[in-house]
C-alpha cells in the first residue's frame, strides 16, 4: 500500500484551477460578455473629489466671487489683508519697474464702520519710489482720512473714496470657479480649494495693451461654505506689454496677489483715527 502524501500547496492550487482554465479556453466570451476594464486614473481622481467635496451650493461651479470680497457685507464684521506687487521692466526699454500696494481692511456692519490702512511704494506708483501710507475710517455718514499727518474730515470725496476701497477693486476675483477636491483649515476656518480658467479671471489692476499677454502661473481660491466667503486667494501671473495700475506706459514682468480674511463674523470696534 502506497502511503498517502499531502500535495504541496502550489500543486494543489494548480489541480483546482486547471479545469476552469480549460473550460474557459473551450468557451470563448463574446465582446459583450467581457467585463469593462476599470479606468484607474478616473477612479483615483474621483475619490478625493468625492471625499473632499464642499457642501451645497458650493459643490458645483460657483459664480459669486467675481470680486474676492463678495459676501462680506452679509457678515457682522471681520478683517482682511490684500497685497498686490509687480516686479519687471518697462516694455521695450529694459528699464526696471516695480510697485507694491498693500491694505488691511476692518469692517463692522452693525455700526456701518470701516477702517482702511494702505501702504504703497515703487516707481510705478510713487515718483521717487518711496513708501507712502494713509488711514481712512468711515463711521456711518462721516469719513476721516489721515495722510502725511494731516486729517481730513467730513464728507470730502477723497475721504469717502479712501474709506470705501475694497479688495475687489484692487485685485478682482474670478467667476466661475470649480471645486478641486481639497479641504484644509486656513486662518481658523474650514475651507475648500477652488480653481479657475484664465478666461474666468477678473483682474482690474492689469489692462491689456497692444500685443500684450497675461499668463496665470498659479492660482488658488479657498472658500469657507460656513461663511459664504473667500478666506484665501493667492495668484502668481506674468504679463508682457501690459498696462499696470492704469499707467500709460506698458510693462513686462511678474505680479503677485495675496489675500487673506480673518475673524469673519466677529464685530469690530472701529473709532475715529488718531489725529482727527
Amino acid at each position: 500500500m502506497i502511503p498517502h502524501r499531502a500535495l504541496p500547496l502550489t500543486r494543489l492550487l494548480m489541480v483546482l484551477i486547471l479545469p476552469f482554465m480549460f473550460a474557459a479556453c473551450r468557451e470563448r466570451l463574446s465582446p459583450d460578455q467581457i467585463p469593462t476594464q476599470a479606468d484607474f486614473v478616473a477612479l483615483a481622481t474621483a475619490l478625493p473629489l468625492t471625499q473632499n467635496a464642499p457642501p451645497p451650493p458650493f459643490d458645483d461651479d460657483v459664480t459669486r466671487f467675481e470680486n474676492v470680497d463678495n459676501g462680506l457685507n452679509e457678515l457682522a464684521g471681520g478683517r482682511y489683508t490684500v497685497q498686490l506687487s509687480f516686479d519687471g521692466v518697462y516694455a521695450g526699454t529694459g528699464r526696471s519697474a516695480d510697485a507694491s500696494a498693500g491694505a488691511e481692511v476692518q469692517f463692522d456692519q452693525l455700526s456701518s464702520a470701516r477702517r482702511v490702512q494702505i501702504t504703497t511704494e515703487g516707481s510705478l506708483i510713487n515718483r521717487d519710489a518711496s513708501a507712502a501710507s494713509y488711514e481712512a475710517v468711515q463711521l456711518g455718514p462721516d469719513a476721516f482720512l489721515v495722510r502725511d499727518g494731516v486729517c481730513t474730515t467730513g464728507n470730502s470725496e477723497s475721504a469717502q473714496a479712501a474709506a470705501e476701497l475694497s479688495a475687489g477693486a484692487l485685485i478682482g476675483g474670478a467667476s466661475p470657479i470649480h471645486p478641486a477636491g481639497r479641504r484644509a483649515t486656513i486662518n481658523g476656518e474650514e475651507v475648500y480649494l477652488f480653481t479657475f480658467d484664465q478666461d474666468a479671471l477678473n483682474f482690474p489692476a492689469v489692462r491689456p495693451g497692444d500685443n500684450s499677454r497675461m499668463t496665470i502661473e498659479s492660482a488658488e481660491i479657498w472658500i469657507s461654505p460656513a461663511r459664504g466667503a473667500v478666506i484665501r486667494y493667492y495668484m502668481n501671473l506674468s504679463v508682457e506689454n501690459a498696462v499696470v495700475f492704469n499707467l500709460s506706459q506698458p510693462v513686462t514682468g511678474n505680479i503677485i496677489v495675496r489675500y487673506d480674511a480673518y475673524e469673519l463674523g466677529t464685530p469690530v470696534n472701529i473709532t475715529v483715527p488718531f489725529g482727527c
